[in-house]
């Protein structure tokens, strides 16, 4: 059996993520997945894992492109009921996802918060 490529070990955590299939997602991550976003990090799966299992993002990817270790998607997501418009890069070691930074404009959750 072929190993997957980045890009397709992303799209397939993507989707388990879509589906609340938090534990299949689980199976992609490395333990000391490492998220860098906008609104803050986490360090390690379970703290990115806990946080998704919450806040049960929803992701129609637009765009995804994939070289050796790496993959970088554009995609919509759908968080706190706002529609954003995002981006990820996601680096790999053997073969599972261990960093991922996220990119958005933050500008209308926090408009909704009222900050």
């Amino acid at each position: 059996m072929a190993q997957q490529t980045a890009k397709e070990t992303v799209l397939a955590f993507i989707k388990a993520l879509n589906e609340e299939a938090f534990d299949t997602a689980r199976t992609y991550a490395n333990d000391d997945l490492a998220f860098i976003g906008v609104m803050g990090t986490r360090e390690g799966a379970k703290a990115y894992f806990d946080d998704m299992e919450r806040m049960k993002i929803k992701y129609t990817i637009r765009e995804a492109i994939g070289e050796s270790d790496q993959a970088c998607l554009l995609y919509e997501i759908v968080l706190d009921g706002q529609k954003l418009l995002g981006t990820g890069w996601y680096q790999l070691v053997n073969g599972k996802i261990s960093t991922i930074r996220a990119i958005f404009d933050p500008r209308p959750l926090l408009e909704k918060a009222g900050k």
